[in-house]
């Protein structure tokens, strides 16, 4: 049975997405009183910012090219020898978010912004994380700026992290960059001839990315490539899902931010003040990655070792990359969730396991993540030598509830994203796919099919089947309102 009722599609995704979030208490809209304050906010904005002034610096923002709320800026300023100053410029969005306010609330009621299909529920009122905390093209903003020397291995040999006022001199999106940099195209973005002597910073900053990332990988990061299907709205349906793939301008962000996240917790870790960890413990099911690897004939180690298990990872991905992102699913989902845990100096905290960092926090998307925020704050209260924002059992219970509130966003986007893949799957039941089984357990067993790349329930059949297994699926049942996909085994004699 198939429940296709007619209808625009962004509209019925966007009423899907407000239902499902009032159920796992989200706020979808914004109070009056909210709205009021970001008008006081606008009339009291400061003239200036204390700190230094690097708005002459090329810095530029990468991000999606949909993207409004810019959290980041980068730059790199070459030093002696081949070593490289990153510096990472965080939107000072603490300096107009104070605790107490209304918006405040709001966002410590959601803690993140909320990203589906119909629509983007941002954590903070559009006015502030898209316009006034937000690093935009040709603004002038205050920003917090990490500082950190690498040098030509790859190695982080010091940080610095102060304020300053900064200015994006280009907006720049992920996927042409990156067509630039993996030399797919020749022609150069207008937006980075604009800018004298920002092709060759962008080069360095992309060689700086690369040695950061194979630095990681040789303490044992975890590579691990995802298929992250995007429903493609025409005319106000739905009629494809396209693959967000990694690419080299992403991954220049992706390294910078997890360097800038590193040397945030290193720096309040070394002045001994209370913080918000981000941490990933040992998997929980390694018996089942070992079992895994043995399928591919590599033997793992009994005992959780991230460098072992980055060494099975970077050996499948060459030996067959094709099939690599459904491998690296099944192992994210074995891997377990990451979540907040509180850092004080004599505790001892589990390190990121998949990051093969022991110092970790969130610290660089305070537009959109309230624990970065909250870091944020912690951040600015040691620079400017003042009391501490919050005490022991807040940031415990913040520890908690954030933790609890990214789960339910993800399920909420997750939700959202099955309901498009019921539209656009809808009229395909009783077709068979080829399917991997990426979750088993009591409250079900879940296939994601290859063509297109969506996931859903194995209904029937599903005695024996565990994770990292390949089958064959009927499709049997779709339901856009609750975002079911559902199939049967196809009997191997079938």
């Amino acid at each position: 049975m198939t429940t296709n009722r007619s209808g625009k599609h962004k509209e019925r995704l966007e009423q899907i997405a407000r239902r499902v979030m009032l159920e796992r208490g989200f706020a979808p809209d914004f109070s009056q009183d909210a709205l009021d304050e970001v008008n006081s906010i606008k009339e009291t904005l400061p003239v200036t910012a204390v700190g230094r002034d690097l708005r002459n610096l090329p810095w530029c923002s990468i991000d999606n090219d949909d993207s409004l709320d810019l959290d980041q800026l980068t730059v790199a300023i070459p030093a002696s020898g081949r070593s490289v100053r990153i510096l990472v410029a965080v939107a000072d969005v603490a300096s107009l978010v104070r605790i107490g306010s209304q918006i405040n609330n709001h966002a410590g009621q959601n803690t993140t912004s909320v990203y589906t299909v119909g629509k983007t529920f941002h954590m903070l009122p559009e006015e502030l994380s898209t316009d006034l905390t937000s690093l935009n093209y040709e603004r002038d903003r205050s920003a917090i700026v990490i500082d950190m020397l690498i040098d030509d291995g790859g190695t982080l040999m010091r940080s610095d992290i102060y304020s300053a006022l900064v200015r994006n001199h280009a907006k720049l999106a992920y996927n042409s960059l990156a067509d630039w940099l993996e030399g797919k195209k020749n022609s150069l973005d207008e937006k980075l001839k604009a800018v004298p002597s920002l092709v060759e910073n962008i080069r360095i900053q992309d060689r700086m990315a690369q040695k950061l990332m194979t630095k990681r990988q040789e303490r044992g990061a975890l590579e691990l490539q995802t298929l992250e299907p995007r429903a493609i709205l025409v005319d106000d349906e739905v009629r494809d899902l396209k693959l967000d793939e990694t690419n080299r301008a992403r991954e220049i962000i992706q390294d910078f931010m997890i360097a800038a996240n590193d040397s945030v917790a290193r720096y309040l870790h070394g002045k001994r003040v209370l913080f918000l960890r981000r941490v990933v413990r040992s998997p929980r099911r390694w018996e089942r990655i070992v079992e895994i690897a043995a399928q591919y004939k590599y033997e793992l180690p009994r005992q959780p070792d991230a460098r072992a298990l980055a060494d099975f990872l970077g050996e499948r991905k060459a030996a067959d990359p094709v099939r690599f992102p459904d491998l690296s699913l099944v192992i994210i989902k074995l891997l377990g969730p990451g979540e907040y845990v509180v850092e004080q100096a004599e505790w001892d905290v589990p390190g990121h396991f998949g990051l093969a960092v022991k110092h970790y926090s969130h610290s660089t998307a305070p537009n959109r993540r309230y624990p970065d925020l909250v870091t944020q704050r912690v951040l600015k209260a040691v620079l400017n030598d003042s009391t501490p924002p919050y005490q022991a059992s807040e940031l415990v219970e913040l520890a908690r509830h954030c933790t609890e509130k990214e789960d339910d966003a993800n399920k909420v986007e997750r939700l959202v994203a099955k309901s498009a893949a019921a539209m656009l799957l809808s009229s395909r039941i009783g077709e068979t796919f080829d399917a991997i089984c990426t979750g088993a357990a009591d409250k079900g067993t879940w296939v994601r099919i290859f063509k297109p790349p969506i996931e859903g329930r194995l209904l029937y059949g599903y005695s024996g089947v565990d994770v990292g297994e390949r089958l064959q699926v009927r499709l049997v049942h779709t339901d856009i309102d609750k975002g079911f996909i559902d199939f049967s085994r196809v009997s191997r004699r079938s």
